[in-house]
């Protein structure tokens, strides 16, 4: 009788714990809304944000950012940081490569990201003054204070392309982890990496 309690006391106190745990993602957690983000995060799947990450912007992070004039919260990327250049070059061979020189020094590299080779198939070149896509590429340096961000499915991403350059201040946290659905991974995934760049010049 005494094992039957005890066994039916960590069954009772599990089942409180799947609740409770259930209450704080439905509360605590955000909604990933549209394709933008696919296949990293899809619509439906819920997130949660690393404590104290707020006003914060690391490079290749997925944020949550509040653009100014727009009410929705949106999911995106972060690309390039405060001093580094950026540019998007498109050819009908590969419509989207976005390059990054970091801090405005040095070689300008290829951000390579898996999502986008087997995504992206509109091409479109980037940037002008404002961070926004431009009828030509064209190195910009990103201003003090904001940062150049893209979706991780980038013909159904409405991001710096059409918004312009994000504002740091306006982040409201970074995706530190995936709470639901609870098959899917904990992480996100598909983080970008950087490569030599020897195509044609912005």
């Amino acid at each position: 009788m005494t094992v039957r309690r005890a066994a039916g006391a960590v069954a009772g106190t599990a089942v409180v714990l799947c609740l409770v745990a259930a209450v704080a993602v439905t509360t605590l957690g955000v909604r990933v809304d549209g394709t933008s983000m696919a296949p990293t995060l899809r619509a439906g799947d819920r997130v949660l944000v690393a404590p104290g990450s707020a006003g914060r912007a690391r490079r290749f992070d997925v944020v949550l950012l509040r653009v100014e004039g727009k009410d929705a919260l949106l999911v995106k990327r972060v690309i390039g940081l405060p001093g580094d250049r950026v540019a998007i070059v498109s050819t009908p061979e590969e419509p989207f490569q976005v390059l990054l020189q970091e801090r405005g020094r040095g070689p300008v590299r290829r951000v390579v990201a898996p999502t986008w080779a087997a995504q992206a198939r509109r091409t479109g070149a980037c940037c002008g003054p404002e961070g926004n896509r431009s009828g030509r590429a064209e190195l910009r340096t990103v201003p003090e204070g904001s940062f150049f961000y893209l979706g991780d499915n980038p013909d159904l991403s409405d991001d710096s392309r059409a918004y312009g350059w994000g504002e740091i201040a306006r982040i409201e946290g970074r995706v530190g982890a995936r709470a639901f659905p609870l098959s899917a991974p904990w992480g996100i995934g598909n983080r970008p990496a950087l490569e030599g760049y020897q195509g044609p010049g912005p």
